[in-house]
Parts: structure tokens; C-alpha cells; sequence
């Protein structure tokens, strides 16, 4: 049977480059925090891979954290910073991944959110107002892992870094970059971000693998009592293989491989929309991710419309594999305003390198397939 993977928001498979960096070093048995030969080797070459990040994130050595996941790293990154004060508030938006929103709603202080438009794009303006001398962290997810939606980043910075310099205030800037990393400038001096994550899962690199930048001087504590890695933010040896597989993922990266996935992308887009009650949530062009794609069918579910996609080899998703248990309509979609005869019947495609024309006229052919059969099963039933 045909294989076509559109999954690859939610986990990338690793490059055979990478793979074969993590099996060299897979010799390096020594514990990196022993103080011996083994050790000492150990260490080395995390540091090597470390310089390596540092320089892809136009950052210094030791602003480089390694984490197991994107999650942790956001977790890391908000709970870090902000779980010792008292009162004060956070901005951040409505569609902003689990990892980001259930560590804020955690907190002892007020959220408060950045509308966002029928696109997912927030409203620059309404950011703005939203500061104030209480506000200790703004967090905006760079791309959504859902809808694709590119916020404009670098403007937030702007603005959150005028506020700080005209009050004498200290807001971080938090920014979850994920699903940005293949594509998108990723250098944190001209974002002008104090935190910043990334995932090695979803960069051709190893699983379970994760990154935090932490500008220095921003005071950051683990989140256990005791830890005695990565500057005591972590538990556990480091992962010497997986964290010079992800150096050398990061190293592959090309962003002029957006190209050529974005004009698939759109070829895709344009032929999904000739399936009778199919809705293509999100922005088109350069607002969305070069591989991103999603769209719901009325009056069907996501969950039978997977699995029916699965029987033909088409693996493919719903939105965050984090929360793709739940029986609950996505929160993105909600917050930009997708009608409940849409919600439920979510799918997300996200593209890869390996993606051709031939697979999407594939796709295209076996979804309409399937969405007329289920919508004349159903329509029987009622």
C-alpha cells in the first residue's frame, strides 16, 4: 500500500545525516559530569554541539539549555522565570500551544489575551495596551502549530521593548518557535527575544530532544528542588547522543527549502478547495508555514476521517499531537471563529521534504473519496 506522511508537525522523521552523526557517537559512553578521561570526552563534545546551537541562534554559549522537548523548554521557560512572584499579569494569546498556556494558568497572576483575528493573526495594536508596569512576560507563539499563522515577532519585540525602556520595566519576551525553526529566521539578536524554544523532533533531528534560550541575565530556576545538569536547571545524564544529533540537525537546516514546500503547499490548498464542504482554516502565502495545511469538513468528525485516511496509508493529524486524545474542539479554531459544523471535522497536513505533487493529487483524490462516503453513510443513519 502507498505511504503518504503529512504528519510532520508533529514529529519529523530523523535525517539519515543525523542519524549517522548519533552513531558515532554513540561510543561516547562517559558520563559528561564524571571528572575523568570518559567523561572529559563526553562533555567535549556537548559543548561542541552546544557552540554549534549558539551560533545557529546568533546566541552565546551559555544561553543555550537543553531540555528533553519543546514542552519542557516552554514549561522551563514561563514556570522558570515567574513562579516566585505573587501578583502582576502575563499576555499571551489564545492560541498558544498546551505547553505555553497550562504553566500561565498555573500562575498566581491575571492572564490576559491578545485578540486574534479570523486568520490567527494577533492584533499588534491591542498588544500595546495590554502592558503595563505589572506585566512580567509576554509569550507569542512564532508560527502555530495548528493553522500555520506567522505572527509578526519582531514588531511585538518592538513594542514590548520601547514600553520596558520609556517605564523602566522589565517584561521577558517569551517565543516559542517550534514549528518555525525549519523556516524562519531564527537569529534571537534581531527577534529581540529573552526566551525562546525549539524541538528536535520537528527538525529532522532526534526525539525527545529539546532547546531554551535564556538571555543572559535573566534569572531562570529549575523545576525541581535539586538539579545538578545544564546549570542546575536539570535532572538526569545528558543525552551526549541525541544532543549531537540535534547540532547536527540544526546544521542541515536550509530555509530556502520553504520554497519549493510552500509552492506544493499552495498547489495542495488549491485542489483541497474543490471538495464539497471543505473549509481551509488559516492564512494563504507568506502569513502560513511553508508546510502547513489545515482544513475541516462539515458534519464529519476528525477522528473517523483519520482513521479512514490511515486504511489508505495517509497519516496525517488534527491539530497539536499533544492534545490529540481530546475529545474537545481545538482551542485555535475556536478562537478564530470556525462554525460547529466545521470545528469537529478538523485535519491538519503538514508537509515534508519528500512531499511531491504525486502524493497530494493522492490525498486529494482519497479525501474526497472519503468525505462523500461518510457524508451519505451519515445522512442514512439520520
Amino acid at each position: 500500500m502507498k505511504t503518504v506522511y503529512l504528519d510532520n508537525a508533529a514529529a519529523t522523521p530523523i535525517d539519515p545525516r543525523v542519524m549517522k552523526a548519533m552513531n558515532r557517537a554513540s561510543v561516547l559512553y562517559g558520563n559528561p559530569s564524571s571528572f575523568n578521561d570518559a567523561g572529559r570526552v563526553a562533555r567535549a563534545e556537548i559543548e561542541k554541539s552546544r557552540r554549534r546551537i549558539a551560533t545557529f541562534l546568533g546566541a552565546r554559549e551559555d544561553e543555550i539549555v537543553f531540555t528533553s522537548s519543546g514542552s519542557e523548554a516552554n514549561n522551563l521557560a514561563i514556570t522558570g522565570t515567574l513562579s516566585g512572584l505573587k501578583s502582576g499579569n502575563v499576555v499571551t494569546t489564545p492560541i498558544e500551544h498546551r505547553s505555553v498556556s497550562e504553566p500561565l494558568n498555573r500562575l498566581p497572576l491575571t492572564v490576559k489575551y491578545i485578540p486574534v483575528n479570523h486568520l490567527g493573526l494577533i492584533d499588534i495594536k491591542a498588544l500595546e495596551k495590554k502592558l503595563d508596569r505589572n506585566c512580567r512576560m509576554v509569550s507569542i507563539m512564532y508560527a502555530n502549530n495548528e493553522i500555520g499563522t506567522i505572527e509578526p515577532i519582531k514588531k511585538s519585540s518592538k513594542i514590548i521593548t520601547a514600553f520596558n525602556k520609556k517605564n523602566g520595566t522589565n517584561i521577558l519576551f517569551h517565543v516559542d518557535a517550534c514549528q518555525a525553526t525549519l523556516f524562519l529566521d531564527m537569529n534571537v539578536q534581531r527577534l529581540g527575544v529573552d526566551l525562546l524554544t525549539f524541538d528536535g523532533c520537528k527538525i529532522y533531528g532526534p526525539h525527545g530532544m529539546g532547546i531554551l534560550y535564556v538571555k543572559r541575565g535573566t534569572s531562570l530556576r529549575g523545576l525541581v528542588g535539586w538539579a545538578g545538569q545544564e546549570k542546575g536547571l536539570k535532572i538526569g545524564t545528558e543525552n551526549t547522543q541525541a544532543i549531537i544529533g540535534l547540532a547536527e540537525a540544526v546544521s542541515l537546516i536550509n530555509p530556502k527549502e520553504g520554497t519549493a514546500i510552500s509552492a506544493i503547499r499552495d498547489y495542495a490548498i488549491g485542489q483541497l478547495k474543490k471538495i464539497p464542504a471543505l473549509m481551509v482554516n488559516g492564512p494563504l502565502g507568506a502569513d502560513r508555514l511553508p508546510n502547513n495545511i489545515n482544513v475541516c469538513l462539515a458534519g464529519l468528525t476528525s477522528e473517523i476521517l483519520l482513521l479512514e485516511l490511515d486504511k489508505y496509508g495517509i497519516r496525517a493529524g488534527s491539530g497539536s499531537a499533544c492534545t490529540s486524545h481530546s475529545v474537545e474542539p481545538s482551542d485555535v479554531l475556536k478562537a478564530i471563529g470556525v462554525p460547529d459544523t466545521y470545528i469537529h471535522g478538523a485535519l491538519r497536513f503538514s508537509l515534508g521534504r519528500d512531499t511531491t505533487k504525486k502524493d497530494i493529487d493522492y490525498l486529494v483524490k482519497t479525501l474526497a473519496k472519503i468525505a462523500l462516503q461518510l457524508t451519505k453513510r451519515y445522512a442514512r443513519l439520520r
